[in-house]
């Protein structure tokens, strides 16, 4: 698989997230190198803290795709997944995550996260989830730096 590729897609939606008035961050899922689905955070516009990207992503995939092919995508995404958003991803039975930028430097830059790497909320499932990342961290994290400018330095 092309991680940089998927990965630099799911920057590009964060950064389309901003423009739109929302949190920087963008997921997209694939399925045989083909893009099945992309979100970005719309927590700002919806007024509505639960719409993170990787949230709104599996909320559709779990309307418009079946079990079977769920279970062979992988979620990339601009920041590591919270753990609200790693609960959807395990109840969807999506298989992998690739993400960019580490809960721990998001909470560096921005601060006020629950510090909790999704690999620890995976690890209490009885399925295993494959997690890969950081990748393209350095480019993730000066996305939450130009959003987050006050913190973080």
């Amino acid at each position: 698989m092309d991680h940089e590729r998927f990965i630099q897609m799911a920057l590009e939606l964060a950064q389309r997230a901003v423009a739109h008035g929302n949190h920087p961050f963008g997921a997209l899922l694939v399925k045989d190198e083909k893009i099945v689905l992309t979100a970005e955070n719309t927590v700002n516009t919806d007024t509505d803290c639960t719409r993170h990207a990787e949230l709104n992503l599996v909320s559709r995939a779990s309307r418009e795709l079946d079990a079977q092919t769920l279970s062979q995508c992988t979620l990339y995404t601009s920041t590591e997944p919270c753990a609200m958003c790693a609960g959807a991803i395990y109840w969807a039975d999506i298989p992998r995550v690739v993400y960019a930028c580490s809960e721990r430097i998001l909470d560096d830059i921005a601060g006020g996260n629950l510090r909790l790497p999704c690999q620890e909320v995976f690890a209490r499932g009885q399925r295993s989830i494959e997690v890969i990342g950081p990748i393209l961290e350095t480019q993730a994290a000066q996305l939450h730096k130009a959003f987050w400018p006050s913190q973080g330095d």
